[in-house]
């Protein structure tokens, strides 16, 4: 009795494992997937692939596998493949808000008995938005595969690519000049050379020391990154200090000019992001932070744009 309970459990698991077996492997390829650039991007599970690059405009070409398990067909009721730009909320995860929507149809109902290739191609391809994987917020591109099926099920296939879009330098880029100060304790006027910096740039800049009465520690400068969510009474907003540069240790005097130089390289920055499709903005601000003897922490902040400059970069 016990033996056929127990070949009856391996029967109905080898039955459920069967079942719940893919009836074909799916791949997807890019044309020029073997010359085109490869970046890191992390998923979900805290994995990172490497991924082609595009920027908006640019075709996004390749071909479709459809390769049946060995012994098996497909019965399907059509092929598709979809280009979708989507952006999820994380306080709202498994809903995606598509900005890009394109589907190109594979083929039509009908069975696969073996392996089977299909071109796709989507031309000149609107991808206004930048891949983005932020604290809140994620903004991904993927092809999607999808064989409908009746009763089986249908089979997806998904694969991801990244976008970056490219910015010629600003025309005009003021310079920021700023004073600040506590009255008859401190005054100081800060400089930085530009206000606008791709995400390769050097941030130049002095500062003076017009009044020092009381007894500063150190001073530092901070590139904070600022990350809204949502909207009305459900926005959401992320600060993230990116960088922590010290400028001074120890006691200014009066008259002293400090010099600011603070390379951006090392530093994972993204370009400035306003309101994308209405969910979320990114902007940069640079802090500058003074602490005195009594660890008192005294700030001044300023916002900054940053913006992609050139493929190279």
């Amino acid at each position: 009795m016990y033996y056929c309970m127990l070949v009856s459990k391996l029967c109905f698991q080898n039955f459920i494992m069967g079942a719940f077996k893919p009836a074909c492997n799916i791949s997807i390829t890019f044309s020029d997937g073997k010359t085109r650039k490869q970046v890191p991007v992390k998923k979900e599970n805290g994995q990172t692939v490497m991924v082609p690059l595009f920027q908006s405009q640019e075709n996004v070409t390749g071909k479709i596998t459809v390769d049946p398990v060995s012994g098996k067909k497909v019965e399907h009721n059509g092929i598709k493949v979809e280009l979708l730009g989507q952006i999820e909320m994380y306080f709202d995860r498994g809903n995606f808000y598509d900005f890009t929507s394109l589907v190109r149809e594979l083929d039509v109902p009908g069975e696969i008995y073996e392996r089977k290739t299909f071109p796709f191609e989507f031309s000149t391809v609107e991808m206004p938005y930048e891949t983005y994987n932020g604290a809140n917020v994620r903004l991904r591109y993927i092809l999607k595969v999808t064989i409908t099926r009746g009763y089986a099920g249908s089979i997806t296939e998904y694969q991801d690519f990244m976008v970056r879009n490219y910015t010629p330098p600003p025309s005009i880029n003021n310079s920021i000049k700023m004073e600040v100060g506590i009255e008859d304790c401190l005054h100081i006027e800060f400089e930085y050379n530009k206000s606008k910096y791709h995400l390769k740039d050097v941030i130049l800049g002095k500062i003076y020391f017009l009044l020092v009465r009381i007894k500063i520690k150190n001073m530092d400068l901070e590139i904070r990154r600022r990350e809204s969510t949502g909207s009305g009474s459900n926005t959401h907003v992320e600060t993230e200090t990116l960088a922590k540069f010290e400028l001074m240790d120890g006691a200014p005097v009066r008259g002293e000019s400090i010099p600011i130089r603070l390379f951006l390289s090392p530093y994972e920055l993204t370009p400035t992001y306003k309101n994308i499709n209405n969910k979320f903005s990114v902007k940069y601000y640079l802090n500058l932070v003074l602490v005195d003897e009594e660890d008192r922490r005294y700030f001044k902040q300023q916002e900054i744009t940053m913006y992609r400059l050139g493929d190279t970069h």
